[in-house]
């Protein structure tokens, strides 16, 4: 039998164990704190400062992560054990060139930063190498071809850019009199302005789930395994979470399929870590959506309902530590926005959100605020996810978020 020893060192000291966090988002600080619990000396970088993760990192780096030589200086001056990359707008092909030099470990793989980076690289694995089911899809990367790319998969549609998160440049078009004015928003909403969009088919789905597959190593065997939380239930407006409950009830059928589903896209993907991966699901039916290969945002709702949450999945999974996906509690999360284009806010109120004993509030500590963008979130337990659902919606209603 194989035992696999995992040694980290002391962080600020010469025996430091470093991680390199490229984005420094709210999703990024529940990682660094999980890595800093473990005792590893964590940087983190983003486009500007004082981000979230940066406020809990032992070092920050204020840097332009899609420019290829910027990234590379980043790297060559911290010289970490790991790169974790928190967000999509890098540049991976720095990222795939130190992977195949051997240089750095990437987090899950430079590979996977790639393909999932780019809707198109994720989509043509999962549909055309994998042979996933998914909703009909075309791409187009001028208007032409969008308007007939739009009458080829029909109304209703969604577009996206092939290179965006949270919504941005996303729309739904349910006739041929839209199609111009959603080109024109995705080209204004990627996070790369790479001139190219997915236009995807509608499907019919009775809910949607983010299944948080993780790939860890067995100390015992030295390989990797494959473990999967509980389905977590979301809501979406204009393609951004709103809010997300655990677990989603589904039939014994519809899980497996999404199992089979996680599975054989995050093997493909290949590394270790928090993949989430994004699912439809009608009925006994399921189709693949999306993979992100890192904790995901509707994963919120694990700090309530699971005994190691996705970022401390995350952190263990990427320092070859076993892992633990039980869930101990039903929950749900609820996303508190800004409201307010301002910076310099503060939150009040917080005395009345917390008032149940069975929720909890994480405020990020983003520097400026914009009206839709995400600052905050509730969480809560309950015997029911309806009942959770409520009263986390509830608490997140009672912060007032004050310029």
């Amino acid at each position: 039998m194989i035992h696999m020893s995992v040694s980290i060192g002391t962080p600020l000291q010469p025996s430091a164990f470093r991680v390199l966090l490229l984005g420094a988002g709210e999703l990024g600080k529940e990682v660094v704190i999980s890595l800093q619990r473990l005792g590893v000396e964590v940087h983190a970088a983003d486009r500007y400062a004082h981000a979230p993760a940066m406020q809990v990192a032992h070092f920050s780096h204020v840097h332009n992560m899609a420019d290829a030589a910027e990234l590379r200086r980043l790297i060559e001056k911290v010289r970490p054990n790991l790169i974790v990359p928190e967000i999509e707008a890098i540049a991976t092909e720095v990222l795939l060139d130190i992977e195949n030099n051997q240089t750095v470990t990437v987090v899950p793989s430079a590979r996977a930063v790639n393909l999932t980076m780019n809707r198109e690289g994720i989509r043509r694995l999962a549909a055309e190498e994998l042979g996933l089911p998914t909703s009909a899809y075309r791409f187009a990367d001028s208007l032409e071809s969008f308007r007939a790319a739009c009458d080829d998969i029909g109304y209703p549609s969604f577009v996206k850019p092939v290179m965006s998160s949270s919504g941005k440049g996303q729309s739904r078009i349910s006739e041929f009199a839209e199609v111009d004015a959603a080109w024109d928003y995705a080209q204004t909403g990627g996070r790369v302005n790479q001139g190219k969009v997915i236009v995807e088919s509608q499907i019919n789905f009775d809910f949607e789930i983010t299944l948080l597959t993780v790939r860890a190593c067995n100390p015992e065997t030295g390989e990797i395994q494959t473990h999967f939380c509980d389905a977590i239930g979301h809501r979406q407006e204009a393609g951004d979470y709103v809010e997300s409950w655990q677990p989603q009830p589904m039939s014994e059928s519809a899980l497996e399929e999404s199992k089979r589903i996680a599975h054989k896209v995050t093997a493909a993907l290949g590394g270790c870590g928090v993949f989430g991966v994004e699912l439809f699901v009608k009925g006994d039916k399921v189709w693949f959506s999306e993979v992100s290969p890192r904790p995901h945002d509707t994963g919120l709702v694990t700090l309530a309902s699971q005994f190691q949450s996705e970022f401390e999945l995350h952190a263990r999974a990427i320092l070859g530590l076993a892992v633990n996906t039980r869930r101990h509690s039903i929950a749900a999360s609820a996303v508190i926005y800004a409201g307010v284009d301002a910076d310099n806010l503060s939150y009040s109120h917080l005395e009345q959100a917390l008032a149940n004993p069975d929720t909890d509030l994480r405020l990020f500590g983003k520097p400026e605020g914009f009206k839709r963008r995400r600052m905050g979130v509730a969480t809560a337990r309950a015997e029911t996810t309806d009942q959770a659902r409520e009263i986390a919606a509830d608490a997140a209603a009672k912060v007032t978020v004050n310029s």
